[in-house]
C-alpha cells in the first residue's frame, strides 16, 4: 500500500466515528426537540452535515485510490447512513491498515513475496 492510499484510508478512519457521534447526537437532539423546549437540532444539524459530507468526500477518495470493489466500497458508504455505522467503518479500516501494516514487514524483511 503506497503512501497516498494509506493516508485515504486513515482520514477515512479518523473522521468517521465524530460522524457516528454527530448523527446519535443530532438524533437526541430531535427527540429533546420535539419533548421540551431544547432546540439544538439547527447546530447540530450543521456539525452533523459537514462530518457526513467529509466521510462521503474521504470515502471516495478512499475508494479511488484503495480500488474497492463495488461490495466494499457499497459496505462503507451504508456504514455512513447508519446511526452507529461510523464506529463499525472505524474499526474495519483500523484492521486493515494493521494487516497491510504486517504484510509491509513481513515483505520487507522476506518473509513473503506479496
Amino acid at each position: 500500500m503506497d503512501l497516498k492510499t494509506a493516508s485515504a484510508l486513515r482520514r477515512l478512519r479518523l473522521v468517521s466515528a465524530p460522524e457516528a457521534v454527530s448523527f446519535l447526537v443530532l438524533l437526541l437532539c430531535s427527540v429533546l426537540k420535539r419533548t421540551t423546549d431544547f432546540n439544538a437540532v439547527p447546530v447540530m444539524g450543521a456539525i452533523h452535515g459537514v462530518l457526513f459530507i467529509l466521510y462521503v468526500v474521504f470515502w471516495a477518495d478512499a475508494w479511488n485510490r484503495a480500488k474497492w470493489s463495488l461490495g466494499t466500497a457499497a459496505l462503507y458508504f451504508v456504514f455512513s447512513v447508519l446511526p452507529t455505522g461510523g464506529f463499525f467503518a472505524e474499526r474495519k479500516l483500523r484492521r486493515e491498515a494493521e494487516s497491510a501494516v504486517i504484510a509491509a514487514r513481513a515483505r520487507k524483511e522476506g518473509i513473503v513475496n506479496a
